[in-house]
């Protein structure tokens, strides 16, 4: 049964992803808000429809809606939605969710010239190349508003969005002060750790995100908050933020460590080690492994245990 809570509403729909359930939430506000919109499926808008029905409400009650980042499973459902509709996000979204032709040649060139750099073959690349079938749980919507760091979101003066690029450059989470309740998005997952997926580079830049540092900062820049409570946007509620962020810090650097000492004793490719991180799940998801696997790599560089040769592919070894 949908209810409120706080003046806050959890609904969990279903997802045609790994992930599985995505939830998404109304805040009672002078604007009735929705935080994340889930993927653009008949079952999706079902789902919503009937839990909002338990509310006493529809589709059309709702006034705006608040990203916390791009990924279709958090989008996709824009579309359903009255054009009336307010759509206010991070700048960083709208290449995503309003994609152009021009931003589905920037993805294919970026990506391709990373497999290339990471050295997988040519018979695999087919797996990381068909970016309008990536993006078909997406949305073709224009945000209407943005939010950044510090600003308030229309109607809900008790909250403030906080930056927490990394899973995504887009993503924000909304903090609300007077009890401590953060709706985080995907920045902290209580179940399994967001990947830091790999994005072309950001517009006015022209080197790439790290997303792995990204991540690890924003984690730790949520401690700086007195966060009692965090609404996931997968899973179930955290409420011991701080020993969760140190886990997950923790877990990454060993994970990061397991793979130099692969390269104290080998030179490697990127592709090398993702077969080795990941062996039964490669070849079907090698966008999100191949990401996971630089992310370790561009750790490792950061904490000078590493370092590269610009070869073609690039080949990484540890620092004597």
């Amino acid at each position: 049964m949908t209810e409120w809570k706080n003046g806050i509403a959890k609904i969990t729909l279903p997802t045609p992803f790994p992930v599985g359930d995505v939830n998404i939430y109304l805040i009672k506000g002078d604007a009735l808000t929705l935080v994340d919109a889930g993927p653009k499926t008949k079952e999706a808008w079902d789902s919503l429809n009937f839990q909002l029905q338990e509310l006493h409400l529809s589709p059309k009650d709702i006034d705006q809606v608040v990203l916390t980042h791009d990924h279709p499973d958090h989008a996709g459902m824009l579309d359903f939605f009255p054009d009336s509709l307010e759509v206010i996000g991070h700048p960083f979204n709208e290449r995503w969710i309003y994609p152009t032709e021009e931003f589905f040649h920037q993805l294919k060139e970026f990506f391709n010239n990373m497999l290339q750099k990471a050295g997988v073959p040519q018979e695999l690349s087919q797996y990381g190349g068909n970016f309008a079938n990536m993006l078909k749980y997406s949305c073709s919507r224009s945000l209407t508003g943005h939010l950044t760091e510090g600003m308030r979101p229309p109607g809900l003066p008790e909250w403030q969005a906080i930056e927490t690029p990394g899973h995504a450059q887009s993503q924000i989470a909304l903090y609300r002060q007077i009890d401590g309740v953060l709706i985080g998005g995907d920045v902290i997952l209580a179940h399994i750790s967001p990947n830091p997926l790999m994005e072309p580079p950001v517009p006015g830049e022209t080197n790439r995100p790290k997303p792995q540092l990204q991540h690890n900062h924003s984690m730790q820049k949520l401690l700086s908050y007195p966060i009692k409570m965090v609404y996931t946007g997968h899973g179930n509620e955290v409420f011991e933020l701080k020993e969760l962020v140190e886990t997950r810090l923790i877990r990454q650097h060993e994970r990061a460590m397991k793979v130099n000492e692969w390269l104290k004793h080998e030179q490697l490719t990127a592709f090398d080690i993702c077969q080795r991180l990941f062996p039964a799940a490669y070849k079907q998801q090698l966008m999100l492994t191949l990401s996971e696997t630089v992310a370790q790599l561009d750790y490792l560089a950061s904490i000078g245990e590493i370092n590269s040769i610009d070869t073609q592919p690039v080949r990484f070894f540890a620092k004597a």
